[in-house]
């Protein structure tokens, strides 16, 4: 009998609070038309609702409320990060590429490039190999597209729609978007091509240690220090850049490039957040690299340029590398050893 009473009080309540909740619905109608809160909490509660598309979250219309670093109010995941996009990512990340570059101008036109304290000799010393240069050229190139087009479509809303219109801007982010994800794969297949051809060059020496330690004299007063074929400087882009970095924008880019794999939400999201904050830290720590293999050191463009370097510029920038060369316990780079005096041959 008491089961029968609870169970028939039950009912009763139930009828009760549904008819209030319609009396409710009923009034705010009238009160505030188009008013439908009650649904629109049921949607973003990430409840799941009925679908014909099967798929992970297709039952799920808008995402459960969440909070990026940074947030005080709490929203839905995707608006979360929406302000976490167009907030922290977007201001830092675009003003720690923007004082790198102030920074690398500043100091170009303060100190000037890093010259030969002897005069070229005229031989010349094969730094790198055909395959070493193509390689290098084809990751050194598709970065620049990306790092280009990412810029573009991160920060081409802020910068270039004002400028340039919403035309030209549309074909714009469409051609860099298009760039972006086609040449993203011979991005990947260089930089792995390069891991495996200059690992063994850009191993920790002890020697490391002491071009650290003078780096400053090397900057500010050109003062040059004996290194292997690469310094410690490249081998810390080596590690840091090429190695670390590459695989953090290139992981995180396959996920946001192939979102058929029935990623979630949260974990594209995720991705782009890692995509983003890795590419931005890449390009501003990459003008730094570029910088010195063009205008900041003294004939350092030619050697990646054409795959031979002077003996003089051999001998003060990395002149354990040249000893090497030079006594012939090692074979310069590409191989067989040039015609003309021995490892070396003289400039035509």
């Amino acid at each position: 009998m008491r089961v029968f009473l609870l169970a028939l009080a039950m009912q009763f309540a139930g009828a009760a609070w549904a008819q209030a909740e319609a009396q409710q619905q009923q009034q705010r109608q009238a009160e505030q038309p188009g008013n439908n809160a009650p649904v629109w909490r049921d949607v973003k509660a990430g409840e799941k609702n009925f679908t014909t598309i099967k798929g992970r979250e297709t039952d799920v219309l808008v995402q459960p409320p969440a909070r990026f670093p940074g947030q005080n109010v709490t929203a839905t995941a995707g608006e979360a990060w929406r302000k976490f996009r167009n907030g922290p990512v977007t201001f830092y990340g675009g003003w720690l590429v923007v004082l790198v570059a102030l920074a690398v101008l500043a100091f170009y036109f303060w100190k000037g490039p890093v010259k030969l304290q002897d005069r070229p000799s005229g031989r010349l010393v094969r730094r790198f190999s055909t395959l070493e240069q193509v390689v290098h050229w084809s990751a050194a190139i598709s970065f620049c597209v990306l790092g280009i087009s990412g810029l573009i479509m991160l920060f081409g809303k802020y910068l270039l729609l004002p400028v340039i219109g919403y035309t030209l801007f549309a074909w714009l982010t469409a051609l860099g978007k298009n760039l972006h994800n086609f040449i993203a794969p011979l991005f990947i297949v260089s930089v792995i091509a390069m891991i495996f051809m200059w690992l063994r060059d850009n191993l920790p020496k002890s020697y490391d240690w002491m071009w650290f330690g003078k780096a400053w004299a090397f900057f500010a007063r050109g003062e040059h220090i004996a290194s292997g074929r690469f310094n410690a400087g490249e081998k810390a882009w080596f590690w840091g850049g090429v190695i670390v970095l590459s695989v953090i924008v290139s992981w995180s880019g396959i996920i946001l490039l192939f979102p058929n794999f029935d990623q979630t939400r949260a974990v594209m999201q995720d991705a782009w957040i890692w995509h983003a904050s890795a590419a931005l830290l890449y390009i501003a720590i990459s003008f730094g690299h570029i910088y010195m293999g063009t205008i900041g050191v003294e004939g350092a463009y030619g050697n990646m340029r054409t795959g031979y370097t002077d003996e003089t510029w051999a001998k003060e920038h990395h002149g354990l590398w040249y000893n090497e060369v030079k006594s012939g316990s090692r074979a310069p780079a590409g191989g067989a050893v040039p015609a003309g005096a021995p490892h070396m041959k003289e400039k035509t």
